[in-house]
């Protein structure tokens, strides 16, 4: 006889609240954990279509950590440092970026830029903002990761924990398949396969497009000969998962600093602009409908408010679970909803009056 839906309820919400108490007490250990995860889960594909292909579980796990390690030594060695000294001498340069900018507007609209004015003043205070606080705010990044992260143990654990995961993913998802409450695993499954489908198109797909478009506006803003092009290639593709945003904030970027860079050299500065009118133009004709689909079921301000909330609640483990979060709560959300729907709650008696 199957407990009542009321005590079903309550179990499950024990559950729930265990879960969100061990996840704030233990989000910095569980951290490696979940990160492993999250990489066992985005490459389990590539694993599954190796043993398609004829090898065993444990081959496919092995040509994958293979390749894995061999881009992490080319990423470690040239990309990396590459990446962090550009950052740097950006956050370095910046005030004099400003001040240059400022001296432009007083040049070209001396009215703007009067003294004492508040765009003056607005101006200056960003400059010595970014002077007094910019390297201090990369050392505290740098310092936090050391203490909270750990990257000792991140750089071992996590690859650890990804290649067990990996190994042993499909048995683990039999497992817990096994363990399903026997009357409501249908629906468990039918739910879990729609979680699946969105975290795939979602984390897969825009990953994916992600890792294409930063690369490209890396190499081409390098190529044109843009100053810190890898940074901004990096900030463009990080940002791509939000519509337009992306694209926006690289391309904002990018031009102011083809506009200090290259004044009067007009075309240099229309190469950068088209390099990301390309970039946009491919991404959506190509790689989005792709790799993505048309609908992904995540819309950006849901996504935006799921990082939010649990990035303040959980720090920056909670912003890991954010996207799987908010992907499972939106497809229940609209199970919900069709089960509202379908009910006499919302229908009422007029079906039944209906001939």
């Amino acid at each position: 006889m199957a407990l009542p839906v009321k005590d079903q309820l309550r179990y499950w919400g024990i559950a729930t609240v265990v879960f969100a108490v061990v996840l704030w007490f233990l989000g910095d250990v569980l951290l490696p954990f979940v990160l492993g995860s999250a990489i066992a889960y985005f490459i389990d594909p590539v694993a599954d279509r190796l043993e398609r292909a004829g090898l065993s579980r444990a081959a496919a796990t092995a040509v994958i950590t293979i390749i894995a390690v061999l881009v992490a030594v080319v990423m470690g060695l040239l990309v990396i440092p590459t990446l962090i000294s550009q950052t740097i001498d950006l956050v370095n340069v910046m005030p004099q970026l400003l001040r240059d900018l400022q001296a432009f507007i007083t040049k070209q609209f001396p009215s703007i830029l009067v003294e004492g004015s508040t765009a003056r003043q607005t101006l200056t205070s960003i400059g010595d903002a970014i002077k007094e606080r910019g390297p201090a705010l990369i050392e505290s990044l740098v310092g936090s990761a050391r203490s909270v992260l750990n990257i000792v143990i991140l750089l071992v654990i996590v690859p650890v924990v990804s290649v067990y995961m990996l190994l042993d993913w499909d048995r683990m998802i039999a497992r817990i398949d096994a363990l399903l409450p026997r009357d409501h695993a249908p629906v468990i499954r039918r739910l879990a396969g729609e979680i699946d489908d969105t975290l795939a198109s979602f984390i897969r797909g825009m990953g994916t497009v992600s890792l294409i478009l930063g690369t490209y506006y890396a190499i081409a803003l390098m190529v044109v000969g843009l100053q810190f092009g890898l940074v901004v290639g990096f900030v463009a593709g990080l940002v791509t998962f939000i519509p337009y945003l992306g694209a926006m904030i690289g391309g904002s970027l990018a031009i102011g600093l083809a506009l200090f860079q290259f004044w009067g050299e007009w075309t240099s500065i229309g190469l950068v602009a088209l390099i990301f009118v390309i970039g946009q133009v491919v991404e959506g004709n190509f790689l989005t409908p792709k790799l993505v689909g048309g609908s992904i079921g995540l819309h950006p301000v849901w996504l935006l408010l799921a990082l939010s909330v649990f990035g303040a609640l959980f720090g920056f483990v909670g912003m890991l679970i954010a996207v799987p979060v908010a992907a499972a709560l939106g497809v229940l959300a609209r199970f919900a909803v069709d089960q509202y729907l379908n009910s006499m709650l919302y229908r009422g008696q007029s079906d039944r009056d209906t001939p």
